[in-house]
């Protein structure tokens, strides 16, 4: 199977749409459908259900989705990273969100500079949730990251799990109170025990505010436009006189993951993922 075919026939299950697909890839439609129906005749199966009204995946189009979207970002990423192993120095990238290490940054690199495999580390700022991508692309070795993220292509071990805070405005009517409820916030989708819920509020917060890092989240809370649940550690590396922090028992927990490429064999990559996993007691990384 050549990564040709397999760019093709992620352009089409995308698009959705074979003249669509075909104007993406700068290439005719004939010659596109033509591609698709030998990839299917080499594995034997169909890749798509196709009527003059739609074009959508099979099951066995769904599951070929997935896994050629991880081996195109694995081809990629090799790529890139054999790019930057040809450079004057050997290094490892670590992406991580601007105040999105829990505090954790520099004791994790002081460990690892005792490790026999370090290479020298360059920081990598990211974005809102472009960490995971930027490993996938091979423009990161690894990441901390909180759950929940894409895991594909990734693997990943728990550096540090801690409660969530409620952050509110110092002059919300809830912030009288010692301890909230999920109940007492009510946010949208956010229930106790489940991620996905809080992850959707939070980019949903991110996308209309074009939220870049963690300060200016808590400058929209001060200003009363936000209220939100961040990690513990917060409040004491971000206090506000116009920010109250509140306990919520009910939130779930946020937890800092150190995340690597699952094809990864590096032994600087290993000694970081070691270095990561040590700086916390282990009975703060209980579930």
């Amino acid at each position: 199977m050549e990564s040709r075919s397999l760019r093709y026939f992620v352009a089409v299950a995308k698009e959705l749409n074979f003249a669509r697909a075909a104007e993406r890839l700068g290439i005719c439609a004939p010659p596109l459908s033509r591609a698709i129906r030998k990839l299917e005749a080499d594995l034997g199966i169909t890749l798509f259900e196709r009527t003059t009204h739609r074009v959508r995946p099979t099951p066995a189009g769904t599951v070929l989705l997935k896994e050629a979207r991880i081996a195109l970002d694995a081809l990629q990423a090799a790529g890139r990273r054999a790019q930057r192993a040809a450079g004057p120095e050997s290094k490892l990238v670590l992406a991580i969100k601007a105040d999105g290490d829990g505090g954790l940054l520099e004791p994790i690199l002081a460990r690892y500079a005792t490790e026999a495999a370090a290479l020298p580390v360059t920081i990598r700022l990211s974005g809102w949730g472009d960490q995971a991508r930027l490993i996938r692309q091979g423009e990161a070795d690894a990441a901390l990251i909180h759950e929940p993220f894409d895991r594909t292509g990734l693997d990943a071990e728990t550096v540090a799990v801690e409660p969530r805070v409620a952050a509110l405005p110092a002059a919300h009517p809830l912030a009288a109170l010692d301890r909230l409820s999920l109940a007492d916030l009510a946010i949208p989708g956010v229930e106790p025990g489940r991620l996905d819920g809080l992850a959707r509020y939070l980019d949903s917060v991110v996308e209309r505010h074009h939220i870049a890092d963690l300060s200016q989240l808590l400058t929209l809370v001060e200003l009363g436009e936000v209220v939100t649940l961040l990690p513990g550690s917060v409040t004491v590396r971000y206090p506000r006189p116009g920010i109250a922090y509140r306990e919520v028992p009910d939130a779930p927990p946020a937890t800092l993951s150190i995340v690597w490429p699952q094809q990864s064999r590096s032994t600087a990559t290993a000694a970081l993922v070691r270095a990561a996993t040590s700086v916390v007691p282990s009975e703060r990384k209980a579930a």
